[in-house]
């Protein structure tokens, strides 16, 4: 089989995938892959698959596997990426059915807004030479669609390929007050209902890459490097500051980034 119907492929299996809500399973068989490389290449088929069907243009992209133990489990020293699509970009306060996933987990990001494309240089992108490109930022939530994967057998080639689990994203109100704001120490702050209990969780904007600003440069630099450049416009979620949650119907969130705001959801 030719490299490129094997990458099509991979594409037509994960599509049929999603739309029979199928349990993720890693790659295997005829449509094992061998290098990341061949898994942003199937990603690439399935988003314009996506694309041309039923989800629309792309909104924007977020980034995966920040914590270091995540990818120590997927065999990676680095992140991934993965494309959000305009029909599944939902604003705060956002209502989200449980049974349009068939597992649907919540994680707490900081999302930026971009103002100005980030094409690609001579020089790889740092924190500092993407700041200007952002227009503003909100608190945010990505929802997980992982397909019920047993995480003990995931990869990172798999879960690439199948766009990285990206469902959708609801975002807090935008402000540019996050450039007054120590993006590598801000406070955040999670409160979770479930069954009738309201947990809180706190950490730092800087659980992300150290800064968000590093995960924009990253993902700038990777889809530079494809020839899908972020544009202006777009948004890009810089990894969750906070352990994922698998919510269930009943379910509230309400994440909030000291001097940024809010942004809430409700899963019905």
């Amino acid at each position: 089989m030719s490299y490129i119907r094997r990458i099509e492929s991979v594409a037509e299996a994960l599509e049929a995938q999603h739309a029979a809500r199928q349990r993720f399973e890693p790659l295997s068989g005829s449509l094992a892959l061998d290098t990341l490389d061949e898994a942003y290449a199937a990603q690439r088929a399935l988003i314009r698959r996506w694309t041309e069907g039923a989800r629309g243009p792309i909104a924007g992209y977020k980034i995966a596997l920040t914590s270091k133990a995540v990818q120590e489990l997927c065999g990676v020293d680095h992140p991934c990426a993965g494309a959000i699509f305009a029909s599944t970009v939902h604003t705060s306060p956002a209502t989200v059915a449980r049974a349009d996933f068939v597992r649907l987990g919540l994680e707490f990001e900081l999302c930026f807004r971009l103002g100005a494309d980030l094409p690609g240089g001579p020089r790889p992108y740092t924190a500092e030479s993407v700041r200007d490109a952002v227009d503003t930022a909100a608190p945010a939530f990505e929802l997980v669609e992982d397909r019920a994967s047993d995480y003990s057998v995931l990869n990172a080639i798999s879960l690439v390929a199948d766009n990285c689990w990206c469902g959708g994203i609801v975002t807090g109100e935008t402000s540019d007050g996050w450039r007054d704001l120590d993006l590598s120490a801000n406070p955040v702050r999670l409160e979770y209902t479930t069954g009738g209990r309201t947990e809180t969780e706190a950490a730092t904007t800087g659980a992300a890459l150290g800064n968000p600003l590093n995960a924009l440069a990253w993902v700038a630099n990777v889809l530079a490097g494809q020839g899908r450049p972020l544009a202006a416009g777009m948004w890009v979620m810089t990894g969750s500051s906070l352990r994922t949650r698998f919510a269930e119907a009943g379910d509230r969130a309400v994440y909030t980034i000291e001097g940024l705001g809010r942004v809430e959801v409700n899963v019905t």
